[in-house]
């Protein structure tokens, strides 16, 4: 039998839930938020909270829109500043 070259189409990748995933609303949206411990992280990332850098190595919380199936909106977020976020606006950038 030959072999196949064809390309295989992979599916996009589903966040699956996790025991360190929740749900919670803000600004009328349900989010996934989960907490990760950074240890995997290779690069930092911004916070949209504090506009500040979150270094690999460094727990914090992601977040996406629930609905948002593949977790292409995600944010990772310093987790006191996802905690704050209703006492703070996000800081704009430029």
């Amino acid at each position: 039998m030959g072999r196949h070259n064809r390309r295989r189409v992979e599916a996009e990748p589903v966040l699956r839930s996790t025991a360190n995933e929740r749900r919670e609303h803000w600004r009328g949206v349900e989010y996934a938020v989960r907490t990760v411990s950074g240890a995997n992280a290779v690069k930092p990332y911004r916070c949209p909270g504090c506009d500040q850098e979150i270094q690999p190595g460094v727990a914090h919380v992601v977040t996406w829109p629930a609905d948002d199936l593949g977790a292409g909106n995600r944010r990772h977020w310093h987790t006191p500043c996802w905690a704050a976020r209703e006492h703070r606006a996000p800081t704009r950038r430029g």
